[in-house]
C-alpha cells in the first residue's frame, strides 16, 4: 500500500532527509515545494503531504495545507517547530508533528498518514498532536 508523497518545506537539509526516509519506506516522493506555488503545481501528483508552516514564501503553510486538503483531496500532516501557530487546527488535516523530528518518530508519522489515507487504524506517534 504505498503513497505519493509531497514534501512542502523550504530548508532543502530537512526537505530530502524526508525524502529519503519515504523513499526507505516504499512510498513515492513526488517532490519537493518550498514555496505555495510550487505546492500546488505538484499537489495533482500527490496522495499525502507533509506540510511545514514558514516557507520561502513566508508563513504560508497554513494555507497550503487546508487547500492541498480542500481542493485537492490530499491527506495533510503538517511538521513544524512552531505548531502553536496553528491554533485549535485546520479543516480537513489529521495533526501536527513537532520538529524536530527523530527518524523513527518521522517514520511512525508517515506510517500514520498512510494508515489515515487509505482509512486503517494506526498508532498514533506520542508527540503528535491530532485535529478533530
Amino acid at each position: 500500500m504505498t503513497c505519493k508523497i509531497l514534501v512542502v518545506e523550504d530548508e532543502i537539509f530537512v526537505a530530502t532527509e524526508i525524502e529519503y526516509l519515504v523513499s526507505e519506506l516504499g512510498h513515492s516522493p513526488v517532490g519537493i515545494a518550498a514555496d505555495k506555488a510550487t505546492a500546488f503545481h505538484l499537489a495533482p501528483l500527490a496522495d499525502i503531504a507533509l506540510v511545514d508552516l514558514n516557507l520561502r514564501d513566508g508563513p504560508t503553510g497554513t494555507e497550503i495545507g487546508r487547500l492541498l486538503a480542500e481542493e485537492h483531496g490530499i491527506t495533510v500532516l503538517f511538521m513544524t517547530a512552531n505548531p502553536s501557530q496553528l491554533g485549535d487546527g485546520v479543516p480537513g488535516t489529521i495533526g501536527v508533528l513537532p520538529k524536530p523530528v527523530a527518524e523513527e518518530e518521522l517514520k511512525q508519522a508517515v506510517n500514520y498518514a498512510v494508515a489515515k489515507r487509505h482509512s486503517l487504524t494506526a498508532d498514533v506517534p506520542a508527540r503528535m498532536t491530532l485535529f478533530s
